[in-house]
């Protein structure tokens, strides 16, 4: 589950982590009211609160095509109100939402903070090591995600403890990699053992500050904040889940948490379906090293019948970027067969008229196959998941 930014702001200022004054609004003429609480002389920032990055970048649909993007600096209070005008009720396409975009319901509005320097911070789960990792890298024109994949030695992971969080050694090295004046150390180390705490405290799956600035004294400020939540653990906190914002999500973001699974858009043309993150993330990058990528994933988990496993099917089906499904199912607790019932199930009410490549491994595995086999679908069955993702690439260049 994700929140917004001025929510994932405000459970993070609980933490000890300096933010930004701001107030939200869902009108114009409450947007300049409001700036004129967090600031009387500005400049302020007017900033679209959906939940996708690149927001500074994107651009407005309809009546706002071509003009600025979704995160604006008002250096004057009686622009405030013409700025909101054109942002609320448009639409925002960026880089992480596709094409469709979101449309804007409210606005942040925020003081303008100056800063000296600025920096990227993230706290999540790396599934390869395990551990909770903290991820640092100066950022300029080059975003985070391109970062990763074309230059990743110049961001530094750094692998916390679950309890105790960073060492006194660790603010150091972070210190040193970011060359940060000494009279930061406090700061950050305050900052850290924020993220951390807010992190734990809430089962947390990510925590993203981009960008995170310094200040002229040193000390650093939130000036944005994403926040995901482990949906298996709301149960515990029904105060984040009070935080839920089914409009701002994507119907199929909507249907698939109804069974229980999670659903994640892309831009790519490639649809998958497995049942565990960590799944999802090795076929993302198989994909993108063999120049292709993901539409879209839908983890299917553990814990489901027939009927459910075809109506999760069935939202990647009707999905139409979607012009191949990877199917890559590791049975443990998740039979096999039952995945290859639902195929059967799905493919019979919408129809199969894109490639459907599928892996199998675990529980079932020989009787899932022999399903698959007998349904007379246009299926290929895989041994593994490299040979999956290059078949099906193969299959979808064959069908253009």
């Amino acid at each position: 589950m994700n929140i917004h930014e001025y929510q994932a702001k405000k459970i993070l200022s609980q933490y000890g982590i300096e933010i930004p004054l701001g107030k939200i609004a869902y009108t114009p003429g409450e947007a300049k009211r409001m700036a004129g609480e967090v600031s009387k002389r500005g400049p302020w920032m007017l900033k679209s609160q959906i939940q996708s990055g690149a927001r500074k970048r994107g651009y407005f649909l309809e009546k706002e095509a071509g003009r600025g993007g979704g995160i604006r600096l008002i250096k004057r209070r009686r622009e405030i109100l013409s700025a909101a005008e054109q942002m609320l009720g448009s639409t925002l396409v960026t880089m992480q939402t596709g094409p469709k975009g979101k449309e804007v319901s409210r606005i942040y509005v925020e003081a303008y903070n100056k800063v000296k320097k600025i920096f990227y911070a993230g706290l999540v789960i790396d599934r390869m090591l395990p551990a909770l990792t903290l991820l640092i890298a100066e950022v300029g024109s080059e975003d985070i995600a391109t970062m990763a994949l074309n230059t990743p030695e110049k961001i530094l992971k750094v692998r916390l403890d679950l309890h105790k969080g960073a060492s006194a050694k660790q603010i150091r090295e972070i210190m040193e990699f970011l060359q940060l004046s000494p009279k930061s150390q406090r700061s950050l180390a305050r900052f850290v053992k924020g993220l951390h705490r807010a992190f734990i405290d809430y089962d947390a799956t990510m925590i993203e500050i981009n960008p995170v600035g310094v200040r002229r004294n040193g000390n650093l400020i939130a000036l944005d904040a994403k926040m995901s939540f482990d949906e298996n653990a709301l149960y515990r906190h029904p105060e984040i889940t009070r935080l839920e914002d089914e409009y701002e999500e994507e119907d199929r973001e909507v249907q698939a948490h109804k069974f229980g699974f999670s659903y994640c858009d892309f831009d790519g043309n490639i649809g998958c379906i497995v049942n565990g993150d960590g799944l999802a993330m090795a076929a993302l990058d198989s994909l993108r090293r063999k120049g292709s990528g993901m539409a879209c994933f839908l983890n299917v988990k553990g814990g489901v019948d027939k009927d459910k496993i075809a109506s999760g099917i069935k939202i990647i089906m009707t999905n139409p970027r979607v012009e191949g499904i990877l199917i890559d199912i590791l049975g443990g607790f998740l039979r096999c067969n039952l995945i290859a019932e639902g195929i059967v199930s799905a493919a019979a009410e919408v129809g199969l008229n894109v490639p459907l490549v599928v892996r199998f491994e675990g529980t079932n595995k020989d009787e899932a196959k022999e399903i698959l086999e007998h349904s007379k679908l246009p299926i290929v069955i895989a041994e593994d998941m490299e040979t999956a993702v290059d078949t099906l690439i193969q299959a979808v260049e064959e069908s253009d």
